[in-house]
């Protein structure tokens, strides 16, 4: 019977021949990454074993990644407390895949997965964390889950039972213009199916424009999958993949390259002509509330975010760079910088995209998600609007709900932050 590659990575997760959607199966784990909330992870962990002659052990510590990236440094003692707790749990489970805050391995976790080669094409990976799409990129079937879940995982290497999910299938064609990118299909993309457009379903990558695409591109369409609703997003493995994992994640192992079958079935085919695509914009409070950007060019911007694990990847900010360089951020805008991981940070200043964005007047921070979520790093006053290249404008999104969040490519947040206000970068 064909299969999707959804369907196929299941199949060989569970032990099968063969799966289609709709059916329930039991996946066994081939990654379980947590970042923070580990913290409720290793509560409900503990739970499990409560009344059991037996010490909480994970069933097996070289499958577990655990990052900090969301509050980082710590903005409070309770974080502070239980960062502690989890670097004590590492130790004495010996978890080897956990990245402290360091300057030398750090980073958000959804680029250190792929930066250190801990995915692999169909490989079955579950996170505490909505953006575990993100992995798909490299051919897995990459989900996120709740800590309960997640706890079960620790102790019993499987995803619980599990629904194949339909599988939509997007196909890109065409060459992109000059400041049109990866952000952009996704975001044209939401914009059309809208954000229940693929509630339970695998979104499924192909066409010559995912192809010449590189994996870092790929990274974003994935990792904003979710946005749509869909339970993963995927693109099968090729050449592009092998390069990206022998070349710049070192990885030496045998891998799976295995695509969907000819004649695979899909609930639908959603097509998006590349040649045709502008730059978009996600305007408040929805990711789907998605237009050209030149239906909002004009609007003042107070705050210019670019980074995150949509858009914090070195070629991100060589883009962002190219647009600024020599140039100055508006007087009444300020511009935040924070790279994806200490390596691309490191990489950045070499080439000396750092400079650019701090000689502009840009602030550059460290890898985290704070500024996303303006926990404790970027939060929004009232009646301010953002221009970010994160993944979410929901109302509250950077720390108040009284603020406007607007989505875009690093290209349209570079020369938005020239002008101070929304601007195209076609006419920078």
């Amino acid at each position: 019977m064909p299969m999707t590659l959804a369907e196929k990575i299941l199949a060989r997760a569970a032990g099968l021949a063969s799966t289609k959607a709709g059916d329930v199966v039991e996946p066994k784990v081939d990654l379980a990454m947590s970042h923070e909330n580990a913290a409720l992870v290793l509560h409900q962990f503990k739970e499990i074993y409560k009344g059991l002659d037996a010490e909480p052990r994970v069933w097996d510590p070289s499958r577990i990644a655990i990052i900090f990236d969301h509050r980082v440094p710590a903005e409070s003692s309770k974080t502070a407390t239980n960062q502690k707790r989890i670097r004590d749990f590492v130790g004495e489970q010996g978890i080897a895949k956990f990245h402290d805050i360091r300057g030398d391995a750090g980073g958000i976790c959804h680029q250190i997965l792929p930066e250190y080669g801990y995915v692999r094409p169909g490989y079955v990976v579950v996170g505490t964390d909505s953006h575990t799409t993100t992995h798909g990129a490299l051919g897995s079937f990459a989900f996120g889950i709740g800590a309960t879940e997640m706890a079960s995982v620790w102790a019993l290497g499987s995803a619980l039972n599990i629904e194949v999910p339909k599988t939509i299938k997007v196909v890109v064609d065409g060459t992109l213009s000059k400041f049109v990118s990866a952000k952009d299909v996704i975001l044209n993309l939401i914009g059309v199916i809208k954000a229940n457009g693929a509630n339970y379903r695998a979104l499924e990558f192909h066409g010559s424009t995912i192809r010449n695409m590189s994996t870092s591109s790929r990274l974003v369409l994935c990792n904003m999958s979710v946005e749509a609703g869909a339970t993963v997003g995927m693109v099968p493995p090729d050449v592009e993949t092998k390069r990206y994992l022998r070349d710049e994640a070192k990885v030496t192992d045998p891998l799976w390259m295995e695509g969907p079958d000819d004649g695979a079935d899909y609930e639908r085919v959603e097509t998006i002509d590349a040649n045709s695509l502008a730059p978009q914009i996600a305007c408040p409070h929805t990711v789907d509330n998605v237009k050209p950007v030149t239906e909002v060019m004009g609007k003042k911007v107070d705050q210019i975010v670019i980074g995150s694990c949509t858009n914090g990847r070195l070629d991100d900010l060589a883009a962002a760079a190219a647009l600024i360089r020599t140039k100055k951020v508006h007087q009444r805008t300020r511009m935040l910088v924070f790279p994806a991981s200490w390596n691309i940070y490191k990489a950045a200043m070499e080439r000396g995209y750092l400079k650019d964005f701090a000689d502009a007047g840009a602030v550059v921070m460290n890898p985290g998600c704070g500024c996303c979520l303006g926990v404790h790093q970027g939060a929004m006053g009232d009646g301010e609007v953002s221009l970010s290249t994160t993944n979410r404008n929901f109302k509250g999104r950077m720390g108040n709900p009284n603020a406007e969040v607007f989505l875009c490519s690093p290209e349209v947040a570079a020369a938005s932050a020239i002008r101070g206000e929304i601007t195209d970068p076609r006419e920078v």
